[in-house]
């Protein structure tokens, strides 16, 4: 995991804010009130500099850490919106709880309706290689779909295709895990992410996809274990994976 390096040097507050203990006003209050230590000394003057990779800063006595560089997959539910900040739904930041702060965003978007693997990061040279189509980074989905696919669906898929208002999108890789007369389950793979791709590229073969769940990004997979809303940190390995995958 990141850390900060020699010379590092910031505010105190914007440091404390930073890590997610709150907004500039609500650090203010706490050192108001001796809640915050530097160094085993209160401190109460928080536009004061500190260098976070040498300088220990507590707050009501839990040491907090610094880490520059955040990583967390998530998976993501139904009904919330992959945005930092929305004024009707839940956002995926929100359900990161203690650990969220401010500069974390969604690599990408997953629908309101689509569940599954997520990538929040605050680092947003990384985010944007690993979303650049020109990296072919693979994010697989698992579909359940109405309407009858035609035969050569999987060759239709992998020609690429024009969808119903004309844009192109790349080939996919389509996986037919089971088919019955009117409904299947699919996997679907492709390296782009434009609005409603996956939806709108069924729509093409007279299909409508009725759920949808991203099971994969790049080398990352989503763990049965992991339950909708549940995240965790990745691991140096995997960062170092996402890495090579989008260098």
């Amino acid at each position: 995991m990141a850390v900060a390096v020699m010379g590092e040097i910031m505010r105190l507050d914007k440091f404390l804010a930073d890590m997610g203990k709150g907004s500039r006003s609500q650090v203010k209050e706490a050192g108001k009130k001796g809640r915050i230590y530097v160094n085993g000394q209160v401190e109460k003057i928080l536009k004061r500099k500190i260098d976070p990779n040498i300088d220990q800063v507590t707050l009501d006595g839990e040491l907090v850490q610094y880490r520059k560089w955040e990583y967390f997959l998530l998976n993501k539910p139904k009904g919330v919106v992959s945005a930092t900040e929305d004024k009707r739904y839940k956002t995926v930041v929100d359900l990161l709880g203690k650990d969220g702060r401010r500069d974390l965003f969604p690599v990408g978007r997953l629908d309101l309706d689509t569940e599954g693997l997520l990538l929040l990061t605050n680092d947003g040279d990384m985010a944007h290689r690993l979303l650049s189509p020109k990296k072919h980074v693979d994010k697989t989905y698992y579909a359940r779909v109405s309407g009858r696919l035609p035969k050569d669906a999987v060759q239709i898929m992998a020609q690429g295709m024009e969808l119903e208002d004309k844009t192109r999108v790349m080939p996919g890789r389509l996986e037919i895990a089971a088919q019955g007369q009117e409904e299947a389950e699919i996997y679907l793979t492709i390296q782009e992410g434009k609005f409603h791709q996956v939806k709108r590229m069924f729509q093409v073969l007279g299909c409508r996809v009725e759920y949808l769940k991203r099971m994969s990004f790049g080398p990352l997979a989503l763990e049965e274990d992991l339950l909708p809303g549940q995240y965790r940190r990745l691991t140096e390995g995997e960062i170092e994976s996402l890495r090579e995958n989008a260098p």
